[in-house]
């Protein structure tokens, strides 16, 4: 396995959240800070974003509808239309949702039955610490909103097996990924247990996004490592391979390309008070990562 590693995009402040679009083939992700959704788009290299005015933490296409799109806004869960050429976005619903006074939504995805799930953080502080246990993890369909996790310090990346019947889900501050049984039908999950714990395998850093392969492997950005792992989650404590970047922030991870064999590593350049400066283009960059010889599955969209 020899990788290429490209530099696609450049400038984020905290790149994060890619998806991709197999419909019209392009990458959406977001700049949390910049307070920005952003498109790329291969074919023609064109990188685009709009302000939607407050931090961002997701953007997943709706089902059936063009142009239309979920984001995650602070504590708002709103419906968009964004034509992804102009810098203007236009509401169409907000969800009756909201997350839990003192939170931020984080990280999601949506399953085969085009319900969300996503978890949320507390306040962060200047130094970069978080408030502590202030986080959850709900699902989201349509308007109703289920509570299936608390007590949570930072909840990050999640993806599904369907096959195996299985939801994989990062604790950042427990430093796990956990595997749970998860029942598509009833949107619920049960038996939580780890399946990989960072600190065993001396990677410094913190979890953060993460997606699966055809294989059912799991790839996972670690943040303030500049890597992302592939994970055996049938085999507890598996590493199978280390991909090491030019950024040191690597925040997410998605396949994309016409044959989902391309993955794309949003990275940040976030200093936290008296932080060592990041320096660009590395850092803020997004990357798209070739000849590692393994393909993704399809982006879920949202079922409004």
């Amino acid at each position: 396995m020899v990788p290429h590693i490209e530099r696609v995009v450049e400038n984020c402040v905290f790149g994060e959240g890619p998806h991709w679009d197999e419909e019209t083939q392009n990458l959406y992700f977001v700049d949390v800070m910049d307070k920005s959704i952003c498109r790329y788009v291969p074919d023609t290299k064109k990188v685009t974003k709009a302000n939607v005015g407050a931090m961002v933490s997701i953007i997943i296409p709706v089902k059936g509808e063009k142009d239309t799109f979920l984001i995650g806004r602070e504590r708002e869960l709103l419906i968009i239309i964004w034509d992804g050429k102009s810098d203007k976005v236009s509401v169409l619903k907000k969800l009756k949702i909201e997350s839990d006074l003192g939170t931020n939504f984080n990280d999601g995805k949506c399953d085969s039955k085009g319900r969300l799930w996503i978890g949320t953080v507390g306040k962060w502080s200047e130094d970069g610490t978080v408030e502590e246990e202030r986080g959850s993890l709900y699902t989201i369909e349509k308007d109703k909103i289920t509570k299936v996790a608390d007590k949570i310090t930072m909840s990050n990346g999640l993806d599904f097996n369907p096959a195996l019947k299985k939801m994989f889900y990062i604790y950042s501050h427990k430093g796990t990924i956990d595997e749970f049984d998860f029942d598509i039908e009833q949107g619920t999950i049960t038996n939580r247990r780890p399946v990989f714990t960072l600190s065993r395998h001396d990677i410094p850093g913190l979890l953060d996004g993460m997606t699966i392969d055809s294989d059912g492997n799991l790839w996972v950005a670690i943040c303030n490592a500049g890597k992302v792992i592939k994970v055996d989650p049938r085999k507890p404590e598996t590493l199978l391979y280390t991909l090491s970047l030019p950024a040191k922030q690597t925040t997410s991870v998605a396949f994309g390309g016409k044959n989902l064999d391309e993955l794309y590593v949003t990275t940040g350049r976030l200093e936290f008070g008296n932080t060592e400066k990041l320096s660009v283009p590395e850092n803020g960059a997004v990357y798209k990562i070739t000849g590692l010889g393994s393909r993704g599955v399809r982006g879920e969209s949202f079922a409004l």
